[in-house]
């Protein structure tokens, strides 16, 4: 194991969704300024070199497929890395903490290396590095005992002393800078409120808080000062944004557009609820605004009447049917997605039909559909009328058919035509090409012009030439830049 003269090691793995990613975007930051080196997680070099001084896994428990995916992860990094420490957190870490707590003991028979950390405790982890570096005993301290160290800094007690101004703990995971992604993250709700029969994630992130409008702007300034072309804005669900004064997401995204000069807005997923119908300003006038992106992912779930009543969705297939084509009448040809559940309890082949014809006729450029879970501590844990695994995955697939169809329908109607990028990556080392993400969500892959060496982040415009021709699952499309 390498000491802090050796510039010591962090490496990620995050399960889950944009507010995951965006929270282990904070954490690595707050590493790599205390001067950790912060590592892909799986990089060959290291492994050869004994690996990473601390691991850290930022897990989900949207579905027991996801948290089975963590407890691998867990297990192979204790097994792989057997001189590294292990840190858990996250929603999984929240609801089943000691049950990811016997995973050492379980994977090589000792214990001391495992630490878990509450997801209501995950801002601890932005004052380790400083802690780490502020030891009073340095380097000698660390090294006689890394884990003993570890567990005295990751204590409830030392979490409760940090200072007054960090009350708003769920907020303070802002990036400065991005390490993972070139596109900025920006954190402005967490939890939820409402009591769906299948979601554990509220349990795991609490009643619904909103960061205020004023430092949600303060942070948008920040991220555009440094560059950035597009922001996207995330949350458990920022359907249900509400500031101090009332301020609803339309009008926190006036708010933004007013106080800042070009940079792009992205919105992360949304629920066709009545939180959307019921704002001040009209929703879909502030959508129009050219520098709010033409993409929308909706949290639709079903599209029977019936189960969603039994999902407790508070809105009805034609809600949905009615926002999409609002939507599309104030952006041109946007790109629209949607989350399905399949099989969930009660859900006939009747049921499911209905959900299936409300994708077709939506005609959703992508469908994330995934089966039913079960999730302990939710109501539809103890309901009836369970649906067979195989049925619920044939389900699934069904839906995902759909999905592709759309997709490739949609990037062909695009072809031709001129989109603006923000580029994602680019190698000097392998001139002539980038990565980029189009304003309508396409994943480009971009001819540059001679000399050209885009930074990542930075706007482009760009024309859509066609399909890829090796069908290369990273890119929807090819496309040159428009000089």
């Amino acid at each position: 194991m390498s000491f802090f003269w050796s510039l010591p090691s962090l490496a990620l793995y995050t399960l889950g969704c944009k507010l995951n990613q965006l929270e282990s975007e904070s954490i690595a930051g707050a590493f790599h300024r205390a001067g950790f080196r912060v590592l892909p997680w799986d990089t060959a070099a290291e492994r050869n070199s004994g690996g990473p001084d601390i691991l850290l896994v930022n897990t989900c428990t949207v579905t027991s497929k996801a948290e089975q995916k963590a407890r691998r992860i867990i297990r192979k990094a204790l097994r792989d890395y057997p001189q590294a420490l292990l840190i858990v957190t996250g929603c999984y870490a929240q609801v089943e903490q000691e049950r990811l707590g016997a995973l050492e003991t379980e994977a090589c028979g000792t214990a001391g290396r495992l630490f878990v950390v509450s997801g209501d405790q995950k801002s601890i982890l932005l004052d380790l590095p400083r802690m780490l570096s502020e030891l009073p005993d340095g380097v000698a301290g660390w090294r006689a005992d890394p884990a003993a160290v570890l567990s005295t800094l990751l204590s409830p007690r030392t979490a409760a002393t940090r200072p007054p101004s960090m009350s708003q703990e769920r907020f303070r995971f802002i990036p400065g800078d991005f390490s993972f992604h070139s596109r900025a993250f920006l954190k402005i709700q967490d939890g939820c409120d409402k009591h769906c029969t299948y979601c554990r994630v509220r349990l795991a992130r609490g009643p619904s808080v909103s960061l205020e409008a004023e430092q949600v702007l303060s942070a948008l300034q920040a991220l555009e000062a440094r560059g950035y072309g597009e922001a996207v804005l995330t949350g458990v669900n920022i359907s249900r944004y509400c500031a101090p004064g009332e301020l609803d997401l339309a009008g926190l995204l006036g708010c933004l557009l007013e106080g800042t000069e070009h940079i792009r807005l992205r919105l992360s997923s949304l629920e066709p609820g009545p939180e959307l119908a019921g704002m001040k300003r009209d929703f879909f006038t502030v959508l129009a605004h050219p520098r709010i992106r033409p993409h929308v992912h909706l949290s639709v779930q079903s599209g029977s009447p019936r189960i969603l009543e039994k999902m407790g969705r508070l809105y009805t297939p034609q809600d949905i049917e009615g926002w999409v084509r609002r939507f599309r009448s104030v952006k041109d040809d946007p790109f629209v997605a949607g989350d399905i559940i399949t099989g969930f309890p009660g859900e006939t082949e009747d049921a499911f039909g209905e959900t299936y014809e409300l994708c077709r006729r939506i005609g959703f450029t992508w469908i994330h559909a995934f089966p039913y879970s079960p999730r302990p501590g939710t109501e539809a844990y103890r309901f009836r009328e369970p649906v067979s695994e195989r049925e619920a995955v044939a389900r699934v697939e069904r839906l995902l058919a759909l999905g592709r169809q759309g997709r490739r329908s949609y990037i062909e109607g695009w072809v031709g035509r001129t989109v603006e990028a923000v580029i994602e990556a680019y190698k000097p080392e392998a001139p002539g090409t980038a990565a980029g993400v189009s304003e309508n969500y396409l994943k480009l892959l971009i001819t540059l012009p001679q000399g050209a060496a885009p930074s990542p982040g930075s706007l482009v415009r760009c024309r859509i030439c066609g399909l890829p021709a090796d069908k290369n699952p990273r890119f929807d499309a090819t496309a040159e830049w428009m000089v």
